[in-house]
């Protein structure tokens, strides 16, 4: 990518296609996620990074089990708030 594109990206008179997000991420070792709203506006908490960390080496029947949990929660608490 050249200056003058990265510089249109910068100040805004631009937009990076999902091609060119790709690429970036992939060149950076950063997820897209990361490229579009900054370290900290996605993802888990800290406090539940080394949870998900764990489910990751879980195996395929339970980490089922923990999306079916998950979606159970997330489904009363949003019923709850109306």
């Amino acid at each position: 990518m050249g200056i003058t594109q990265r510089k249109r990206y910068e100040a805004g008179a631009s937009q990076p296609t999902l091609e060119v997000i790709r690429k970036l991420s992939q060149a950076l070792r950063v997820s897209a996620d990361e490229l579009l709203f900054g370290k900290a506006q996605r993802g888990p908490e800290e406090d539940l990074c080394l949870q998900f960390e764990a489910i990751s080496r879980l195996n395929d029947d339970e980490k089922e089990v923990v999306r079916s949990v998950l979606e159970g929660l997330l489904l009363t608490h949003e019923v709850r708030r109306g």
